[in-house]
């Protein structure tokens, strides 16, 4: 028999994995002939698993993907496009975000920089690691703006970027940067090295990142605290995965 008293307790704790589970078990007389440990333990397999489930939700939403249907099983290894396909599957297992490194995708435009990062970010997710996806032309729109501003933002939009497991940067450094814009990816990688892991997507393979850093101090201390502890995967290919795949706006 159902206690409506208990099922309103558990709803109260916000425990609904365990109330649903609970109130199925009290109209199921199946479980009835089951010991109480037993039953019980089935409550709590529901309530995790209730629980991991809006985790990685509420995980993918936060992690501001473009393609979320991208995925590490979709990968297409073609000769031409040279991609290493145990590596990738061995940095897919999050060995690089224990380990707080680093990934550099590099290669043209449409070559699938884009749908490997998010398929990295999926995966991630999967394993219940904090993402965050942005262009680096955005981010440093708005820590610009943010530290301009008197009012402590900047700090607040500051952790927003050096908080999480694993930060996507796209497009990075597509254009040249300000001495102040690389003031601040100083800042980012400094506050990350060694402690969080980021995945790096350009155009511009890195022995060329000091030139659209321009300040030649600051371009050294970011590379040194990036190339070293880092995976590189140059994307290749007659055919694009933009192409192959039908997908638009990836890079």
């Amino acid at each position: 028999m159902m206690n409506e008293q208990t099922l309103t307790k558990l709803h109260e704790m916000k425990l609904s994995g365990k109330a649903e589970a609970y109130k199925e078990q009290a109209l199921n007389r199946e479980f009835q002939k089951m010991s109480f440990e037993d039953r019980f333990s089935l409550l709590v397999d529901v309530e995790q698993s209730r629980r991991q489930t809006n985790k990685l939700q509420r995980l993918i939403k936060s992690a501001t993907f473009i393609n979320s249907k991208a995925s590490i099983e979709d990968i297409e290894y073609h000769e031409d496009r040279k991609l290493e396909k145990d590596l990738i599957l061995k940095l897919a297992s999050g060995t690089y975000i224990h380990d707080n490194h680093n990934i550099i995708l590099k290669g043209p435009t449409g070559s699938g920089k884009t749908f490997l990062a998010t398929a990295f970010r999926v995966s991630a997710c999967r394993q219940y690691y904090k993402v965050k996806y942005i262009r680096l032309p955005e981010l440093l729109d708005e820590l610009s703006l943010a530290k301009l501003a008197a009012d402590g933002s900047y700090r607040k939009c500051f952790k927003k970027y050096t908080k999480v497991d694993l930060l996507i940067l796209d497009e990075w450094l597509l254009t040249d940067l300000t001495t102040d814009e690389a003031a601040i990816l100083l800042e980012i990688t400094e506050a990350r090295h060694k402690v969080a892991s980021t995945v790096f997507c350009s155009q511009i393979d890195p022995n060329g990142w000091h030139l659209k850093l321009g300040n030649e101090t600051i371009a050294e201390a970011i590379l040194d605290r990036i190339i070293h502890d880092s995976y590189q995967i140059l994307i290749d290919g007659e055919i694009s995965m933009r192409e192959s795949h039908g997908l638009s706006g990836e890079s």
